[in-house]
Parts: structure tokens; sequence; C-alpha cells
């Protein structure tokens, strides 16, 4: 009896000391747990590429948005209209065609041109003997047989007949005669695009009547701007513009408002302001529609940063600020207006501080979740 007892008490010794220990064991896990999880922080995985920029203190600069059309410049347009009467024998182009000065572009048939030619020969012979006389009479007025009067007369002559050729030569020079009796070229006057053609073979042709076709140079276009009455205010001679088309998409046309007229249009009552563009690679094209963006500066400055490193989320505006890998701070910031390009915030951002603007949502995201996992 005293045997069982003796090793009853053993039993529950030993049972006791085990417990103890595993209690213990037990707390110290949970404590190596609740240390693990308190130092869990989140780290950018490596696979997961971001791009980061510096904010920017300046000015901030309003756009204004706006239509516009382009159009052709009027110094730079050449309306060409017949000088005689007459029947278009054969045209050599079509409407959109680039054409060079001096290319033939028709032909027409007149018999007032076969005048002129006949003119022109006579007015050439007359020229030639009033030049002889005029030298005549300077050598006779140098030794005193003619009078002075008579010199200016002669003198008179050779400059009214001179002035006569040249006209009609300068007219002439616009056809060149063909083989065929009473049938002229029409050349080019000037190089460009075809924007207007008004004449096919067998059309009659009055003199200095409506326009035979139109050659237009679009080196250089402009672009005519309707400003609403809510935008007059705002807009201001020399403000810059950037344009772009629903055909280039990608690409920016930059220029600057070159006037302002004081006189609002009478049938869209809207005021048009000019701006014009170079277009050497004749992608605006005369009545093309486009999109305008006026920007207004401002006295007002702040914080400026690219339009995709704003987060909007819970009614709050959100950035992303990259330390390290393991170190990415989601900063709440005071949004104050924004463009198509950038956006402006309250001066809560340092210069230094790395904005991350490429995958910011996604790491805004995972971040959120893991926050709320912890």
């Amino acid at each position: 009896m005293t045997n069982w007892n003796k090793n009853t008490r053993l039993l529950l010794s030993g049972t006791i000391i085990m417990s103890l220990l595993l209690s213990c064991s037990e707390r110290e896990e949970k404590k190596n747990t609740g240390d693990v999880n308190k130092n869990k922080s989140f780290c950018l995985d490596e696979n997961l590429k971001i791009k980061t920029v510096n904010p920017v203190h300046e000015m901030i600069i309003n756009e204004i948005p706006m239509t516009g059309v382009v159009e052709t410049v009027p110094d730079k347009v050449i309306h060409f209209s017949n000088l005689v009467n007459g029947i278009i024998v054969s045209t050599n182009f079509s409407l959109g065609d680039f054409v060079h000065k001096g290319q033939v572009l028709a032909k027409v048939k007149s018999t007032e041109l076969s005048e002129w030619k006949s003119q022109q020969k006579i007015l050439t012979s007359q020229l030639t003997v009033a030049k002889q006389e005029f030298k005549s009479v300077q050598s006779m007025f140098k030794d005193g047989i003619a009078s002075l009067k008579q010199l200016n007369q002669s003198e008179s002559a050779v400059i009214s007949l001179t002035s006569e050729l040249e006209e009609l030569s300068s007219n002439l020079a616009l056809y060149n005669a063909s083989t065929e009796n009473g049938v002229f070229l029409i050349k080019a006057p000037g190089s460009g695009y075809i924007t207007e053609k008004n004449i096919t073979s067998g059309t009659h042709v009055s003199a200095y009547n409506e326009s035979l076709f139109t050659i237009s140079d679009i080196s250089e276009v402009w672009v005519q701007i309707s400003v609403y009455p809510s935008n007059i205010q705002n807009i201001n001679q020399g403000m810059e513009v950037h344009i772009r088309s629903l055909s280039y998409p990608n690409i920016n046309f930059i220029g600057r408002i070159d006037a302002i007229p004081h006189v609002i249009d009478n049938d869209s009552r809207i005021l048009k302001a000019r701006v014009s563009i170079d277009n050497k690679d004749k992608l605006l094209k005369p009545g093309m529609f486009v999109d305008v963006i006026a920007k207004q500066k401002t006295d007002q400055k702040a914080i400026s940063i690219p339009t995709d490193a704003l987060i909007f989320d819970d009614n709050e505006n959100f950035v992303m600020i990259y330390k390290d890998d393991c170190n990415i701070i989601k900063t709440p910031v005071n949004f104050i207006s924004q463009n198509n390009d950038k956006c402006y915030i309250e001066d809560n951002l340092n210069p230094e501080d790395k904005i991350i603007v490429k995958n910011n949502l996604l790491l805004f995201a995972q971040i959120k979740n893991f926050q709320k996992q912890d």
C-alpha cells in the first residue's frame, strides 16, 4: 500500500512538471509569433516595376477648352481668273493635286489671245522705232537743233509704249502659245495644292468672271478659334494654345493667338480668334475641325504632379511616396485644380519626395489590403 501511494505521488509530480513545461513553451511560442507580426511590413515585389517623379513648385496654369477650324492663309492663296473669253479645251489637274509654278494646268481656245499676240508684235515694233527716234532727238538736242519739248515728247512715247508692252507681256506670260492655232496654255502662277476647281473640258469662260481654280500654299495655316462670350474675358492676344485633331490624336500643335477681333460674328454670335500654325508636314487640312486648349497663366503658386500620380479613394486624394522597397507611404493631399496632364495640390509635399506614377494604383490596393489583414 505504501509503495502504491509513493508511485502515485511520483506520477502526479511528473504530470504537473510536464504541464508547466508545456505552458511555458506555448507562452514562448506566442511571444515569438507576436514579435514576428509586430515587425512585419509591406515590401515592394521585385517583379513590380514603378516609376517616380519629383513634385514641382510652379504657377498654376488653367486650361480653357475651345474648338476651331483650319483655314488657309489669305496671302498664300491664288484665285486664278481668266483674262479673256474662251473655251476650255482640256484640263490636266484634279482637286487636291499639288502643282508647281509654271506647270501646265489647262488649254483654252480664244480669238482674243491671238489678237494679244498680234498686238504684242505691233507694240514691239513701235517701241523699237520710238527708241531710235528718241536717240536721234537726244543727239539733235545736244547739237541745239531739237527743242526740250521735242525731247520730252520722244521720251514720253518710249515710256508709254514700254508700259503697254510690259502689261501685255505680263498677261501673255500666263498663257503660252500652242502649236494649234488660237490655243493657249494656262500655267500655274504659283506652287501649292488645288483647293478649288471650277472648270472642265468644254467649259465656256468669261474674262474676269469667276475663279477658274484656286491654288493654296498650306505650309502655314490659320486656325479660327470659336470664343464664346463666357470665355472672352479669359482670352488674350499672345496666349499659348495647344491644338489637336481627331486625325492625329497623338500630335500636339502649339501656337499663339495672333489676333482677336473686336467684332462678334453676326451669324454665330461668337468671337473668332486667330492662331497661325506652322504646317510644313501638311498634316492640317483646310476645313478640318480641331480641339483647342488655351493656357491661362495665373499668379497663384502650387505643387504640380502628373495627373496619373493622383489616387482618389473614399472621398480623399492620395499620392504614393517611395522611400525604399519596404517603406512606401500613402500620403493624403489637398487637391486644387487639374488639367490634361498635371494637377495642382497644396504645398504639403517636399521637392525631394519621389512620387510614384506607374503602378501606383496597384500598390495602393496592395498596401490597403495588407493593412486590413494586419
